[in-house]
């Protein structure tokens, strides 16, 4: 296999990418904008269009304080939103105070063979220290839903400010254990309501 490189005479005068080099692009599916919601529903547009599907969470706020942010998927027109999960959590936190700073693999947030929601970012805030600043942004990949041969793997990363004010910075990652094609996921908060945030749906080609 030949390599392939730039052969502009600098960085900043390259025009065209060396041939034989793929390239993705990203296709807004749909926005959904949480209001007081008690869930975040996406039940269309994940289908056999793409391989890869792209959930962004934007200033995402609990109701309750403390509240854990997950998700769940379903199958058909199911919604029951309880497939099965197993996945692994990690995260790496610092307080504003300076006091306590960790990078640490959580045992009580993984799945293993669970029909749980599985949470994505724990106790996120929602400003009672006396600001409106709490919520959590990041996104989650979700890999070829509608392949019926293989398990469905989803990654995710999240940044929160978190109700003890501290920065997390959290990752998960697992396999939804089912053959059949997934075409609903559901997005909640373990108490209350999704008080206010933004999400987004992309297809990747």
């Amino acid at each position: 296999m030949s390599i392939k490189y730039a052969n502009n005479n600098s960085l900043s005068a390259i025009t065209t990418q060396p041939s034989g080099l793929s390239s993705s692009a990203m296709t807004l599916l749909a926005t959904e904008t949480a209001s007081s919601s008690a869930t975040i529903s996406f039940t269309s547009g994940i289908d056999d269009t793409y391989d890869e599907y792209v959930f962004k969470f934007i200033n995402i706020e609990p109701a309750t304080d403390g509240a854990n942010f997950s998700f769940q998927v379903e199958t058909g027109t199911n919604s029951d939103y309880n497939q099965t999960i197993t996945s692994t959590y990690f995260r790496a936190y610092h307080h504003e105070a300076d006091n306590g700073t960790a990078l640490e693999y959580v045992a009580d947030r993984d799945l293993a063979q669970s029909t749980n929601f599985q949470v994505l970012a724990s106790s996120v805030g929602n400003g009672t220290d006396g600001g409106d600043d709490e919520c959590a942004s990041g996104e989650m990949h979700l890999y070829a839903p509608s392949n019926t041969t293989f398990v469905k793997n989803f990654t995710s990363h999240i940044n929160m400010y978190e109700n003890g004010n501290s920065c997390h910075t959290i990752f998960t990652a697992g396999y939804i254990n089912d053959t059949t094609a997934l075409t609903r996921v559901q997005f909640k908060f373990s108490s209350g309501a999704i008080a206010t945030g933004t999400f987004k749906l992309y297809g990747v080609s």
